[in-house]
């Protein structure tokens, strides 16, 4: 049994990480651009000091969270049958 639950984290841990790289290709190729609201949400902090700027995008790590969250709780639903 222990060998059945180690070959489905396996299966999961492939999806999840071709899941990413399709997503950061995307980003990458320039979604980003079409996108220009993403990591600029209401509610992140953002420091300005002469020249320097820093974003800090709480609202779209928040956001990142919880679409993660639902897709792994999917993944886990479907290899747990």
């Amino acid at each position: 049994q222990a060998m059945f639950v180690i070959e489905n984290a396996g299966k999961a841990l492939i999806i999840i990480g071709g899941i990413l790289s399709v997503l950061g290709l995307l980003l990458w190729l320039g979604l980003s651009s079409r996108l220009p609201f993403l990591g600029r949400l209401p509610g992140s902090i953002v420091l300005q000091r002469g020249r320097m700027t820093v974003y800090f995008p709480v609202v779209t790590f928040l956001l990142l969270s919880l679409l993660l969250t639902l897709m792994l709780n999917l993944i886990w639903m479907f290899f747990k049958k």
